[in-house]
C-alpha cells in the first residue's frame, strides 16, 4: 500500500465517522462500556495479584530446633536446609529472639518466661525460591536431625496458593470474555453501517474495485472507533483507581502491603486499553466485512 492510497483510505475513514455519526456513537459507546468493564476489571485483578504475591513470599517455612542442640549441630542442620536445591535464605532465630515476639504480638505477662524458663525453640525461618514450593521443603525439613518441627502454615497456606491461582485463572478468563463481547458489539455495529452502504460498495466493485482497496477504509473506520471508545474509561479508570489509592494505601500501611503505584501502573493500563480498543474495532470491522458481506 502506497502513501497515497493510505491516505485516502484514512480520508475516507474519517469522512464515514463523521457521515454515520449516531452509529458512530452507538459503536464508540459500545466499546467504551466494555472497556470500562475491563479497565476496572484489570485493575482489580493485578492489584489483588499484587498483595496476593505479597503474602504468598511472607509465606515462611519455621524450622523448630531440638532444645539442647549444640552451636555445632545447628550449624550442621543450617548447612543440610541450605543444600535444598529450593531454599533461597535461612536466617536464624534464638528462642530469646522468638520471645520478643511473642511478647510484642500477645502481651508483656509472657515476659514471665524470660530466662532458663523460656519454653521456646531456636528457629531457622527458611524462604523458598517460589511459594509453591514451601510445603515440600517443611516436609524435608521434618526428616532431619536435631529438627523438632517445621511449620509453614499447613491448609492455610495451601488454601492461600489454591485462592490466589483461582484468581488468576478467573481473572483471565473474564477478561477475555469481555474482549470477545466487544468485538462481537463493535461487529454488529459496524455490519449496520456496511450494510447501509452496500450500493456504493457494489458500484466500487463494478468499477474494478480490490477487496483490500475496499476493505481497507472498513478497517480503519473500526480501529479509530475502538481508539476513541477507549478515551472514556481510561479517564473514568486513572482518576478513580487514584482516589481508591489514596484511601486505601493508609488502610493497608499497617499490614505492610501496598497497591501498585499509579504512575507505571495507569500507564500501562492506559496503553493497554488504547491497544485493545484499536485491535477489536479493526477486528470486529474485518469479520464484518468478511462474514456479512462475503467480499
Amino acid at each position: 500500500m502506497n502513501s497515497l492510497t493510505l491516505k485516502r483510505h484514512l480520508k475516507e475513514s474519517f469522512k464515514s465517522l463523521k457521515r454515520n455519526g449516531w452509529m458512530t456513537a452507538a459503536a464508540i459507546s459500545a466499546v467504551a462500556v466494555t472497556l470500562l468493564l475491563v479497565g476496572v476489571l484489570l485493575s482489580i485483578l493485578l492489584n489483588i495479584d499484587k498483595v496476593a504475591s505479597d503474602i504468598e513470599n511472607d509465606v515462611q517455612v519455621r524450622v523448630l530446633i531440638n532444645r539442647g542442640t549444640t552451636k555445632k549441630q545447628q550449624e550442621q542442620l543450617h548447612q543440610k536446609l541450605a543444600d535444598l536445591s529450593e531454599v533461597k535464605s535461612i536466617r536464624y532465630s534464638s528462642k530469646k529472639q522468638e520471645l520478643k515476639n511473642v511478647i510484642g504480638s500477645y502481651g508483656k505477662e509472657f515476659k514471665l518466661f524470660s530466662g532458663d524458663d523460656n519454653p521456646l525453640n531456636d528457629v531457622y525461618v527458611v524462604k523458598t525460591k517460589r511459594p509453591e514450593q514451601t510445603v515440600k521443603v517443611a516436609k524435608k525439613a521434618e526428616q532431619m536431625k536435631f529438627v523438632y518441627t517445621a511449620k509453614y502454615g499447613g491448609a492455610s497456606a495451601k488454601k492461600l496458593f489454591h485462592v490466589v491461582d483461582s484468581i488468576r485463572t478467573w481473572g483471565v478468563g473474564i477478561s477475555l470474555l469481555l474482549l470477545f463481547v466487544a468485538v462481537f458489539l463493535i461487529s454488529n455495529t459496524i455490519r449496520i453501517t456496511i450494510l447501509s452502504r452496500k450500493n456504493e460498495i457494489a458500484i466500487m466493485r463494478l468499477v474494478g474495485a480490490t477487496n483490500g482497496f475496499i476493505r481497507w477504509p472498513f478497517i480503519l473506520e473500526g480501529a479509530w472507533t475502538g481508539m476513541l471508545g477507549a478515551l472514556v474509561p481510561i479517564v473514568i479508570v486513572d482518576f478513580g483507581y487514584v482516589w481508591l489509592y489514596r484511601v486505601l494505601t493508609a488502610s493497608l500501611a499497617s499490614t505492610g502491603y501496598q497497591l501498585l503505584t499509579p504512575a507505571a501502573f495507569l500507564f500501562q493500563i492506559d496503553l493497554l486499553l488504547i491497544v485493545i480498543g484499536i485491535v477489536i474495532g479493526a477486528l470486529g470491522s474485518a469479520i464484518s466485512m468478511r462474514r456479512f458481506l462475503k467480499i
